[in-house]
């Protein structure tokens, strides 16, 4: 068939959002607040996460809240990519890149802000309580080279001192 031969295009297939709510189990006041905050930054309604076991010693029961969590395809990734990358990653204190440590071996890439009030649609005279965000990119690649070059072409801040042969030595076989 014509266009057998050629090269798939490699793509970010999604990005996945969340957000740990810690005391939300007890209050559900604090999962709709950070449901709301997730819901500004995402433009998109959030999925309530469930504790898939009980701990006794954090009295956590299985099947209560405990997360949220957002997975943006189409558009919104598009969009929320842009705003990650130009707005609000320059935006953190001390940010000198994103550390290449971030892969997984498998051509995603995680990484955790500290602080919703990053984003500039968060309101910090309103919020009640710092949370923290965690962000998977989830590409179509096997392999974080591909991956690093995925990203790289979107304008990702990557680390600047850094060189191909840390890389490389992060890399996972």
């Amino acid at each position: 068939m014509p266009g057998d031969n050629m090269k798939k295009e490699n793509k970010i297939k999604k990005v996945v959002v969340s957000m740990g709510v810690g005391k939300g189990a007890q209050d559900k006041k604090e999962i709709e607040k950070a449901s709301q905050d997730l819901m500004v930054i995402t433009g998109q309604k959030p999925k309530v996460t469930h504790a898939r076991a009980s701990i006794a010693e954090f009295n956590l029961r299985e099947g209560a809240p405990i997360g949220l969590m957002v997975t943006l395809r189409g558009r919104r990734k598009d969009d929320f990519l842009r705003k990650l990358f130009r707005i609000v990653l320059p935006r953190l204190r001390d940010f000198h890149g994103l550390s290449l440590k971030g892969f997984d071996g498998y051509g995603n890439y995680n990484l955790g802000i500290s602080e919703q009030v990053a984003f500039p649609e968060i309101d910090g005279s309103k919020i009640d309580k710092i949370r923290g965000l965690q962000i998977t990119i989830v590409t179509d690649t096997q392999s974080d080279e591909e991956a690093k070059e995925i990203l790289q072409n979107l304008e990702m801040p990557f680390e600047k001192f850094k060189t191909e042969k840390a890389f490389k030595k992060v890399e996972r076989k």
